[in-house]
C-alpha cells in the first residue's frame, strides 16, 4: 500500500511549508483524498509536488506546470509531454541565456565604472571607500 501523508508530513518531507501545499492544491495543481476534513496526500501527490518545486525553481510560471502536469494524466505515452518539456526547457535556457548575457555586460559596466572612479580619487588624493 503506498504511503499516505498529511499536510505536514509532505511539508516536511519536501521541505516547505504547509501553506504552500495548500497554496497549489488551490491552483489545481494537485488534488489531495479527504479523511473528512483531512488532507490525505499520495506518492502521486507527492510525485507532482516534487516536479511544481523543480519547475518553479527553473523559472516556470505554473501555467507551464499544470500544462506540462495536464498531458502527463492525457498522454500514457508521454510523447506529447516530453516534446512539451522540450521546447519549455530550450526556451527557458535561452532566456537564463540571454539573462547571463546582461549580467555579464552589466558586471563588465560597472568593473569599468568602479575603475574608473577608483582612478579619480587616487588622482585627487582621496582613499577609496
Amino acid at each position: 500500500m503506498d504511503k499516505l501523508y498529511s499536510v505536514t508530513e509532505l511539508a516536511r518531507n519536501l521541505g516547505v511549508t504547509p501553506r504552500t501545499i495548500r497554496f497549489y492544491e488551490d491552483q489545481g495543481l494537485i488534488l489531495p483524498q479527504r479523511a473528512g476534513n483531512t488532507r490525505i496526500y499520495t506518492h502521486r501527490d507527492r510525485a507532482r509536488m516534487i516536479l511544481i518545486l523543480r519547475g518553479k525553481r527553473l523559472g516556470f510560471s505554473l501555467k507551464e506546470i499544470k500544462e506540462f502536469l495536464d498531458l502527463y494524466v492525457v498522454d500514457a505515452t508521454q510523447v506529447e509531454q516530453l516534446q512539451l518539456l522540450a521546447a519549455k526547457v530550450q526556451g527557458r535556457i535561452a532566456q537564463l541565456e540571454d539573462q547571463l548575457q546582461a549580467v555579464e555586460t552589466s558586471l563588465t559596466e560597472l568593473r569599468e565604472i568602479e575603475r574608473l572612479t577608483l582612478e579619480t580619487l587616487q588622482s585627487k588624493g582621496a582613499n577609496s571607500a
